[in-house]
């Protein structure tokens, strides 16, 4: 294995997990390289924007089917730098080509001007609405899926008309540089500036790239980034999206199909090595069927191994296993109990699943993002309580529900951006869905038509077609124009508020 040197200091190593053998070796860009990147990917904003929604969506066609015809040399890419397996990089890439597909073809539908009413007080105007590109979009992309999330900002910031600049993580830089590879392959070669420019290093490229002068900019990874990415970023008032961490509840009632709820369960919690965002990793079981339950998944969980041909993968971040090492260690000093795995389940590099029952709701097990391979398990009386329970942490991205008669009430009632009923986490890959959360998950959505708009401002435009029968605004305006203004009011809404009156009165 080799390391850089005192002379490589401005170079990033990229490094297999698994193995911990070097993957690629990078340069870091500094501030003045960042900020020539946004510079050259300010020259193609006229171009990309001009070429219309049919020239953006024959482009990113193009780009679709690089993607897609070489979905296994992206996929051995993810595979080095991540340590997953190949089956689940190339799951995630096949979701975010198909995000890229809706993008592009529904760009014109969900951003293209419409008309408005004007509303009869000024019925003489036409009205329009139109969601227009910002400019340039920065985007900082995390490692867990260094294909499928980024992608959620990149593909809908570029159907929507503006280039990109992409600093992937620096334990994934070499999956940044074949994405942005790819799509320069079908960018004509007399296009001006970069469509998709790509930045590499650590958190100072990244604060580098909050203070380059992008137009917005789109951060995936934890809370604590991203509240120095939003303070960087409020230097140059520099809007931002965050989707940050997460700590997805899932809900089992007493009439769920409990054998699909556990699979599902084990899936949510377990897979990429419990490294997801939006992974489960909290149940609230009805106590019915608690004891079946906890069977199913404690069986399911028996049957998963982490290693190297495994099912598993490695900790891809080598400082997260300390993290699981403590949330372990913490719900069992405070009373709970490991049915699966426990201390003894974390390795080096590799953690085996663990299932915690009797957890405290006070322990870090349950309050804090463990983002690996293990899940709390806890039986409630009713699903009230258990919907009391997913909503008191201060996170609220993803969630899930398992009940045959009142999964969509009990979805409602759960403070997450997003909830999967009767699957997990099935949300993330429908296109046309908003994906963001809400208190420490972030704000702000991408994918679907939000997602779109999220990297648009809203173009209003009112044109006069005939004068108005009333002037309104000039200082023309006579006693006679008020009173009949005073009067189309009140014919218009005074009676909707005598009969609110009546209504309360009754």
């Amino acid at each position: 294995m080799t390391h850089l040197t005192e002379s490589d200091v401005d170079k990033l190593e990229s490094l297999n997990p698994a193995t911990g053998d070097v993957v690629g070796v990078h340069a870091i860009d500094d501030a003045a390289s960042v900020a020539a990147a946004v510079a050259r990917a300010r020259e193609a904003v006229d171009w990309w924007t001009g070429l219309g929604f049919d020239g953006r969506k024959h482009i990113l066609g193009l780009w679709r089917g690089v993607l897609t015809r070489r979905m296994g040399q992206l996929a051995d890419v993810v595979h080095q730098e991540t340590g997953k397996p190949h089956g689940d990089a190339q799951l995630e890439i096949g979701l975010a080509i198909e995000h890229l597909a809706w993008a592009a073809s529904h760009a014109e539908k969900v951003l293209g001007r419409k008309r408005k009413a004007p509303g009869l007080l000024l019925a003489n105007q036409a009205a329009t609405v139109e969601y227009l590109p910002l400019g340039v979009i920065g985007v900082i992309g995390p490692w867990n899926y260094p294909v499928f999330t980024p992608m959620g900002s990149i593909a809908y910031a570029l159907a929507a008309g503006n280039p990109v600049v992409f600093k992937p993580s620096e334990l994934t830089p070499g999956v940044g540089v074949w994405l942005a590879d790819a799509l320069a392959e079908v960018v004509p070669a007399s296009a001006p500036g970069a469509l998709l420019q790509l930045v590499i290093g650590r958190g100072e490229t990244g604060a580098a790239l909050c203070r380059a002068g992008v137009d917005k900019l789109a951060f995936t990874g934890s809370t604590a980034t991203g509240k120095q990415v939003m303070a960087a970023c409020a230097e140059s008032l520099t809007p931002v999206v965050i989707e940050a961490g997460g700590k997805d509840a899932l809900l089992v009632d007493a009439d769920a199909d409990i054998t699909a709820a556990a699979d599902a369960a084990a899936w949510g919690a377990f897979s990429n090595a419990g490294q997801t965002c939006i992974g489960v990793e909290r149940i609230y079981v009805h106590e019915r069927v608690y004891d079946a339950f906890l069977a199913e998944l404690t069986a399911a969980a028996k049957g998963v191994r982490a290693d190297i041909d495994g099912q598993l993968g490695p900790m891809t971040l080598p400082s997260q296993v300390d993290v699981v090492r403590s949330h372990i260690d913490d719900a069992l000093a405070r009373g709970g109990r490991a049915v699966v795995g426990g201390p003894g389940a974390v390795g080096e590099r590799f953690i085996q699943p663990t299932v915690l029952v009797d957890v405290p709701e006070d322990s870090t097990a349950i309050t804090e993002e463990t983002f690996g391979p293990t899940v709390t398990v806890t039986r409630v009386g009713s699903m009230d309580e258990a919907v009391d329970l997913a909503n008191a942490g201060k996170y609220g991205l993803g969630s899930t529900v398992f009940s045959a008669k009142r999964g969509p009430e009990l979805a409602r009632r759960l403070r997450s951006g997003m909830t999967s009923v009767n699957s997990v986490i099935s949300f993330a890959g429908i296109a046309s869905l908003p994906f963001g959360g809400v208190g420490d998950s972030g704000f702000g959505r991408i994918h679907g038509a939000d997602g779109l708009k999220e990297f648009t401002f809203a173009k209003a435009v009112a044109r006069q077609r005939i004068k108005p029968v009333m002037n309104l605004t000039t200082f023309g305006r006579d006693a006679k124009t008020d009173t009949a203004f005073a009067t189309l009011v009140t014919a218009l809404h005074g009676r909707a508020t005598q009969l609110g009156k009546r209504k309360r009165r009754g």
